[in-house]
């Protein structure tokens, strides 16, 4: 047995790592994005356009979600292209708005030109924050982890409050960072972390990886602010839940967030029973990217994603 289990991990070692090779790879994405969404991504990705994207922000309401959305893209390293970035999520943000929608926006500060100069991404996302909607920073990969929080501590210092960020179960630094945001009472995503990192700075191995996040959610949910805990891994939302249960966390203080088209029957199981699931909804001509990140989180979503596809 114990065999088998260290060949399965080796298999998805390996298949993570070339996963997450093509993702990057310019020339695998240029041959897959000449055959646009019909080869499955549109069960994941909401369309391409905004409008496409506001439907189904429209449906998940109506359904009883929450949801947030982002613009894919991410690595911006001209100054002039962040100012049309910027723009895009403003009507993105104002549209929500008119509309009336559960919903709020998500964003990388790669997309905002951190790449370029700290001060730009700081500046832009200053900008969309006095718009007065909620947005979420998320995380990258470890080089940006420290500007990313620089920037969201500086943001809430200068009184933007309707701001979140990220935190990443498989970085070993990721404890201290939470004990050092704790006091401002953050609103926090916990993910596990879909990005390939080095064994010297990240838990390799899965399990190791989803006992970090356990502890971390309960420190989460044991302190103060708001707590978003995004995965399907049921067994770490039943464990999160019987947590909040057995402290009287009330139910308002924290949300379970999933990917638009993983495990819907699971995230509307979880909704009937009353707790708030927020539906992560990306839309973008630059989805491949995102998909072979997603896919990469677990190499057995390649499966699923496969059967989907050949559903189609």
């Amino acid at each position: 047995m114990a065999a088998v289990a260290q060949l399965n991990t080796a298999v998805n070692a390996s298949l993570r790592k070339a996963i997450l090779a093509a993702a990057d790879s310019r020339r695998v994405q240029s041959l897959v994005r000449r055959h646009g969404m019909r080869l499955g991504a549109a069960r994941f990705v909401a369309g391409e356009s905004l409008d496409e994207c506001i439907a189904v922000l429209r449906r998940l309401n109506e359904q009883g979600f929450h949801a947030n959305t982002t613009l894919l893209g991410e690595g911006v390293l001209e100054p002039g292209a962040t100012e049309q970035v910027v723009a895009a999520y403003e009507q993105v943000i104002d549209r929500i708005a008119a509309e009336g929608l559960r919903a709020n926006v998500a964003l990388k500060l790669t997309h905002l030109g951190l790449e370029i100069d700290e001060e730009l991404a700081f500046a832009n996302m200053s900008r969309l924050l006095r718009r007065g909607s909620f947005i979420r920073i998320d995380m990258e990969q470890s080089q940006f982890v420290d500007a990313t929080l620089r920037i969201y501590l500086r943001l809430r210092e200068e009184g933007l409050d309707n701001v979140g960020t990220v935190l990443q179960a498989y970085l070993y630094r990721t404890p201290e960072d939470l004990e050092s945001l704790l006091p401002l009472a953050p609103n926090l995503r916990l993910v596990k972390g879909a990005y390939l990192e080095s064994p010297e700075i990240a838990y390799p191995r899965k399990a190791d990886v989803d006992e970090a996040y356990a502890r971390l959610a309960e420190t989460m949910l044991a302190g103060s602010g708001h707590v978003a805990l995004a995965t399907h891994d049921e067994s770490l939302i039943d464990r999160a839940i019987r947590f909040a249960d057995e402290h009287g966390v009330p139910r308002e203080r924290f949300e379970l967030q999933m990917l638009y088209g993983v495990r819907p029957q699971l995230q509307l199981a979880l909704a009937r029973r009353g707790y708030k699931v927020l539906v992560a909804t990306p839309y973008g001509p630059e989805w491949y990217p995102y998909l072979m990140r997603r896919l990469g989180e677990r190499p057995a979503n390649l499966l699923f994603f496969l059967k989907n596809t050949l559903r189609g």
